[in-house]
């Protein structure tokens, strides 16, 4: 069965705590896929050290492992990608952290994309400090869509009572009307509704689709939006066999959505959909990649900086992340 890769993310940040504190929960004993760590065996032995665990390192011969992390009675596989000191500074990301944490991420795509792993699951990076150290690296999700090929793809945000998926990410909220057309919301329905059959196994997605303005943009009233280009992308949908709503008012959607009545809600902007989503999942959200050709989750948090080396960085987003690619994964 192939595993899956679990990219250690900054090494001075709470990503490799936050696997040894997972792997000592028992929660990744618990995944039916065999799971591999794409990092440094030397951080991950001092995470351990973190919460007083006995830990040692053996050398592994395997296709894809380098070393086995042995934490008390349990263990875990690792692909060794640097080999950084003992004695690095939490919070503090060099150039050399830097380069090690992007080929985390650049190794797992690889083996993803040739069919070596099942899927790859993505501990928090420092985008800043990657880029400082002349590595150019847009992001996790940009830098995916390229490797793979992919002009368009879609973040979901996700947990067991509601998922939504963004039209536009990462802009300014005066920028969202000006990005919005007809064709990306078009799109993002499109690969919210493909993933959802291919990746999570349901047969007639139901999507809510949530209006820009509020009331619905009232006729015009508040902003013709809804009448301009999000309805006319519904009506497109509904013609190719999706289940998508018209746009509907953002203050009652999320109550039906969050109530079952939808498989996933498509948003016109991030904190449209991540305000209830973090409400209802603060700690156990997961950040999914939709509209790839391989299975990527992730952590729904930062390196956290501030509590890296405390032992105190919470694993329930990390676990989460694992759990649903293991799910999606399921068959390969």
């Amino acid at each position: 069965m192939l595993p899956l890769v679990i990219t250690m993310g900054d090494p001075t940040g709470v990503g490799p705590e936050i696997i040894v504190k997972a792997l000592l929960q028992g929660a990744l004993q618990q995944v039916a896929r065999p799971l591999l760590v794409a990092g440094d065996t030397r951080c991950l032995w001092r995470a351990a050290q973190v919460f007083g665990a006995e830990a040692r390192v053996e050398q592994v011969e395997s296709p894809l492992a380098t070393h086995q992390l042995q934490v008390g009675e349990v263990s875990l596989l690792v692909r060794a990608l640097s080999d950084l000191p003992e004695d690095l500074p939490y919070g503090q990301p060099d150039d050399a952290c830097a380069r090690a944490m992007a080929e985390y991420v650049e190794w797992s795509v690889a083996a993803c994309r040739d069919g070596r792993a099942a899927g790859m699951v993505t501990a928090p990076i420092s985008k800043a400090a990657i880029n400082a150290a002349g590595v150019l690296f847009p992001g996790h999700t940009e830098l995916l869509a390229q490797r793979c090929g992919v002009d368009k793809v879609v973040m979901m945000l996700a947990g067991h009572r509601l998922r939504v998926c963004l039209v536009t990410t990462h802009v300014a909220y005066r920028e969202v009307p000006e990005r919005l057309t007809r064709d990306e919301v078009l799109a993002t329905i499109r690969i919210t509704h493909d993933a959802l059959q291919r990746q999570f196994g349901l047969e007639t997605p139901r999507l809510g689709l949530a209006a820009l303005n509020p009331h619905a943009g009232e006729n015009g009233l508040f902003g013709d939006e809804e009448e301009r280009l999000i309805r006319p992308a519904a009506l497109q949908a509904r013609r190719e066999g999706i289940d998508v709503t018209d746009p509907l008012a953002s203050d009652t959607l999320f109550w039906a959505a969050a109530a079952g009545e939808y498989d996933a809600v498509v948003c016109m902007y991030h904190d449209q959909g991540l305000i209830p989503l973090k409400l209802l999942h603060f700690e156990d959200a997961v950040n999914v990649t939709l509209g790839l050709p391989i299975v990527r989750t992730s952590v729904d948090h930062g390196t956290a900086y501030d509590l890296a080396g405390s032992g105190r960085a919470n694993p329930a987003s990390l676990i989460a992340a694992i759990e649903m690619a293991a799910a999606m994964t399921h068959g390969i």
